[in-house]
């Protein structure tokens, strides 16, 4: 069974860019070469938010939290199980 395991953060005012970059250099490297990740995406949306989608084939690894002077909000994770694919 693959899970998708998601992360989202809304930076604090003015913040987005530095978010972006906190996930891309501590987030993203934290998770690559873990067991089980099978696939792993980096997003942005407005409201300066980025979002982080790992795909798994086993136990998801937690994703760390950021600088909390860097969030706007706390960070919201969602875990979800494949159904269908084409």
């Amino acid at each position: 069974m693959t899970l998708a395991a998601m992360w989202e953060a809304r930076a604090a005012a003015g913040r987005g860019p530095e978010l972006a970059a906190w996930a891309r250099e501590s987030a993203l490297p934290a998770l690559r070469g873990a067991v089980g990740l099978e696939r792993l995406e980096l997003l942005s949306a407005p409201g300066e938010r980025v979002l982080l989608i790992a795909w798994w084939s086993g136990e998801p690894v937690p994703v760390p939290d950021p600088p909390e002077d860097l969030l706007g909000r706390p960070v919201h994770r969602w875990s979800f199980s494949s159904e269908h694919v084409e």
